[in-house]
């Protein structure tokens, strides 16, 4: 099997993708999906996150809430909203916010490569999200979320893309957040076989986002014994080089200060990390440092370098740091996952909301991170371990609905 191929790609027709383009379905909660759908009748939202056209106490992994995407599924498709091109073709897709901009391949990639861990994972997945998944890539018999995957350089890849979207594009959305989102059509044979070669060469691709689809998507491929000339044996992705990706800082607020005061607990913080009030937020510039916002003061915190352990990928992370020397001895946090005490804000916020929940007293501290780099998440993908939860949030993020990769 190769690992990406072209596909017939479902997709909004003529100049409605203005109209059906929307956020990914994990990004937003039920009500605030009804909120961005409300009077957009074609918005994909209504597809990715049928619950919105239900009763608002309806079970959202309800039977019904699949039947209802199904049903606004065939609603789209037999208004000319929705169409499948006639051929397979891979799709050049552009994301530009502000002065940052990537170009990637939606493509379809190979189960087999993810089972066999060439298509790498760096994250641990949760049974019900998987289970919602499957049941919403079985109900549509097709898959609307696309995987974000990251390809390790090449500028034979990289030309081959800049080839792919120096035409007229069929689709060019600026979105609410002003997040423009370009897609070229590529069925130029020669090209198709060059992408399909170059990508087929690289020893590995990396998952940056949607563990939980390219998990459920292995599923169904079992499921269904799904053989390789089939689409089931493949998932949707978009595939951007590494280069281009851009992380940004995912920042942890605690509820309280685990029965230590202010004063003991900086007192305990500099026994490993150099402490440096600050007189303005504090953005951390470089590895190993972090901000902490605690009564109204930032102040800057630099771990002393022999605790760093430089050869472990998953130690040396910024997120692990500040959990094994400081959230978990000092204030309790011992459970990422489950402990109610932490919440985790993007960057995308702005340390403005740091400031906002623990100054409002629903938080009792903030810390803010310098942005895992895509090399870690790498470098923690190849020794096959797992990051720590909460470790990367990636910006700008995809559209559902540009494309989608039907098993039929």
């Amino acid at each position: 099997m190769p690992l990406i191929k072209p596909f017939a790609g479902l997709r909004p027709a003529g100049a409605h993708a203005a109209a059906v383009a929307a956020p990914p379905y994990d990004v937003l909660s039920t009500e605030e999906a009804r909120q961005r759908a409300a009077g957009k009748p074609w918005s994909f939202l209504h597809i990715s996150k049928p619950e919105i056209d239900l009763p608002a106490d309806t079970n959202p992994y309800a039977p019904e809430v699949y039947a209802k995407a199904v049903e606004n599924l065939e609603r789209m498709l037999a208004a000319g909203v929705l169409a499948q091109d006639d051929q397979d073709s891979y799709y050049a897709y552009r994301l530009k916010m502000g002065d940052h901009v990537q170009t990637g391949l939606v493509a379809a990639a190979s189960v087999a490569d993810y089972n066999t861990n060439r298509i790498r994972k760096h994250e641990f997945t949760r049974p019900d999200k998987e289970d919602d998944r499957v049941r919403q890539i079985e109900a549509l018999n097709g898959q609307t979320g696309p995987v974000l995957l990251a390809y390790p350089s090449s500028t034979t890849a990289d030309a081959l893309l800049a080839q792919a979207s120096a035409g007229t594009p069929v689709a060019d959305v600026t979105a609410d957040d002003g997040i423009q989102h370009t897609i070229w059509l590529v069925r130029d044979s020669a090209l198709i076989t060059q992408i399909s070669a170059t990508f087929d060469g690289m020893h590995a691709l990396y998952i940056a986002d949607g563990h939980h689809r390219s998990a459920a998507a292995s599923r169904v491929a079992a499921a269904r014994q799904a053989q390789p000339e089939t689409e089931a044996a493949y998932f949707l992705a978009v595939i951007f080089p590494h280069h281009e990706m851009r992380i940004m800082d995912y920042n942890r607020v605690v509820t309280d200060l685990n029965g230590l005061s202010e004063e003991t607990l900086l007192a305990k913080i500099a026994e490993k990390f150099t402490v440096t009030p600050e007189a303005t937020q504090v953005h951390p510039t470089r590895p190993g440092e972090f901000g902490m916002y605690l009564k109204n003061c930032w102040l800057r915190l630099r771990i002393r370098p022999e605790l760093i352990p430089n050869t472990d990928p998953v130690a040396r992370l910024d997120v692990s740091l500040l959990s094994d020397h400081l959230l978990g001895p000092l204030l309790g946090i011992a459970d990422l996952r489950r402990d109610k005490r932490i919440d985790f804000v993007g960057g995308i916020r702005g340390l403005g909301e740091l400031e906002k929940r623990v100054n409002s007293g629903e938080m009792a501290v903030a810390f803010a991170l310098y942005p895992t780099q895509m090399t870690d998440l790498m470098a923690v993908a190849d020794a096959g371990e797992v990051m720590p939860p909460k470790s990367t949030w990636f910006e700008p993020k995809l559209a559902d609905g540009l494309v989608s990769h039907m098993l039929e």
